[in-house]
């Protein structure tokens, strides 16, 4: 059955191996902190946010905002743009999808939990760091300097080069292809006056 173990336990199949916080300036914004969450040393979720709720810091997943096109020129537009960035047309105030509460859905998660158990593993882990690096910037005072995300960026040492040379050839070939079915084909030899030499 999906979701479930070896053991027949209903539970979460990674490990998250490290949380990175990054707090917001503004204290008076709902928005208290980015979050960053590596799994299982091998896979990172960037641009969750922490926001200051009702009921404490909830934790939002990295989401876009959704859009449509304009009737009149087909340019894309954010569903709660009043007119078209393009052509300046009036678009339907009205026209974003309901979900089941009738809330107007304005944003797409790229990137969420699939289960509750998972949620709530990940919510735990992301505001428990959250709480760790407001207590301790609150400690530094101004000597404290927020954490910074840009080493996520950087490659692995230890990629493969023969995979990656690899797949630049896949793609050599790909173009290759691609340029030889666009080709026109070659003339066919012209035969000689008077037939054959």
């Amino acid at each position: 059955m999906q979701g479930e173990n070896n053991s027949g336990q209903v539970g979460p199949h990674f490990r998250i191996t490290e949380v990175r916080i990054k707090l917001t300036e503004d204290p008076r914004n709902k928005l208290r902190a980015y979050a960053s969450v590596t799994i299982d040393d091998a896979f990172v979720v960037r641009d969750l946010k922490i926001i200051d709720g009702s009921k404490g810091p909830f934790v939002a997943m990295p989401s876009r905002k959704l859009a449509d096109h304009c009737r009149g020129c087909h340019h894309k537009n954010h569903l709660r743009a009043a007119y078209c960035n393009q052509c300046g047309a009036k678009l339907d105030p009205d026209r974003a999808p309901r979900d089941a509460r009738g809330r107007a859905r304005l944003h797409a998660d790229l990137a969420h939990p699939i289960n509750s158990t998972t949620r709530i593993e990940m919510h735990k882990a992301v505001v428990r760091a959250y709480v760790e690096e407001a207590e301790a910037a609150r400690a530094a005072g101004e000597a404290y300097r927020p954490k910074d995300f840009d080493d996520l960026d950087d490659l692995n040492e230890s990629l493969d080069a023969e995979y990656v040379d690899e797949l630049e050839r896949r793609q050599e070939e790909r173009e290759r292809r691609r340029r030889d079915a666009v080709a026109p084909p070659p003339p066919p030899p012209q035969e000689l006056a008077g037939g054959a030499p």
